[in-house]
């Protein structure tokens, strides 16, 4: 499996669960911009 390593201005992760989810947006040096739960709605 091949993965690309390229760098870039800011990195997303979401996790997502049945309820809520979780959103964490950093930039390259590791600072943590924004951390949030977000209700999830039908």
């Amino acid at each position: 499996m091949r993965f690309y390593r390229g760098v870039h201005r800011y990195y997303c992760g979401i996790d997502l669960h049945a309820r809520t989810m979780y959103l964490c947006l950093m930039d390259r040096q590791g600072t943590i911009l924004v951390h949030e739960g977000i209700a999830c709605e039908p």
